[in-house]
């Protein structure tokens, strides 16, 4: 397995435990760059910021990285003739209109707005992947991911679950931006992994889009105060001004993962936060 690191300052915190493996090896290499001759058997082509905070500090390079990424990702995988998975976005479909998002649905975006960076970069990845397969013959693979949450999570990341957990922990105001009735379906990383894996080895006639995430549907105010129970937290809830563009919903239909990849998520929301919030505790010393 060869990992590619898209940040200017890889953090290699997380696959320090990988170094000793001789089957692993790791390339720092900027995907806005053309990658060079590589011999792999398959692609997963995780590069991208997914937090607002993080890609809304250089807009620019993250759109590049969603756009000339998949580019050089596609060329590479052409090369090697081998399939490429692309880990596209809920994002896709925006403020959605739907209360759930089934992968037909168009979405309800912003393409001139501060997330459209994001947002717009993975669709036009979408558009490249697409293309690709039907002019060039590439074999792809296009999962849809929504709210993935876990142990190993940056804990200045900026999204929603770890920073509730820090500042739980912390016994500081927990920040929600709104009034707390938008929603999010979160699921826990150990769930994600199986349904990428299973995407990536279906028949190749199984190209997606296909959404992977966890259907159960929470607000952020009923997280928040998941958060502060699991912690025992004397946290107060601070609310804040929604930030523009930001989603309403978040509800994966997952019909298709389970009708042609036979999966499904398995890790309710405690279980996974009592998991994550053990992990932040360690990493924090609280």
């Amino acid at each position: 397995m060869i990992g590619i690191d898209n940040l200017q300052t890889g953090r290699l915190k997380n696959i320090e435990h990988l170094q000793s493996n001789s089957n692993f090896e790791f390339l720092h290499h900027d995907v806005t760059e053309p990658i060079g001759t590589l011999k792999v058997d398959q692609i997963y082509n995780l590069a991208c910021p997914a937090s607002p905070i993080q890609y809304q500090i250089d807009p620019v390079k993250t759109i590049k990285t969603s756009f000339l990424g998949a580019i050089h990702i596609l060329d590479l995988a052409l090369e090697n003739n081998c399939p490429v998975l692309q880990s596209s976005t809920s994002e896709v479909y925006g403020d959605p209109t739907t209360p759930e998002q089934v992968e037909e649905y168009w979405g309800n975006v912003n393409p001139i707005g501060i997330r459209a960076c994001y947002d717009e970069g993975k669709r036009a990845a979408e558009t490249l992947f697409f293309d690709y397969h039907r002019q060039l013959g590439a074999k792809i693979k296009v999962a849809r991911i929504f709210n993935t949450y876990g142990p190993r999570m940056d804990p200045l990341d900026g999204r929603v679950v770890s920073n509730f957990i820090i500042q739980a922990i912390r016994n500081e105001p927990i920040s929600i931006f709104g009034d707390g009735s938008h929603t999010r379906s979160f699921c826990y990383v150990a769930d994600l992994i199986p349904g990428l894996v299973s995407l990536m080895n279906s028949k190749p006639t199984i190209t997606g889009p296909i959404n992977l995430g966890n259907n159960q549907e929470f607000s952020i105010l009923q997280l928040a105060k998941e958060v502060i129970s699991l912690t025992e937290s004397e946290s107060n809830i601070l609310y804040l001004p929604l930030p523009s563009d930001d989603p309403q919903q978040r509800k994966p239909s997952l019909k298709k993962a389970e009708e042609l990849l036979s999966w499904k998520p398995k890790i309710e929301l405690r279980e996974g936060l009592q998991k994550t919030i053990h992990h932040f505790r360690e990493l924090t010393n609280n």
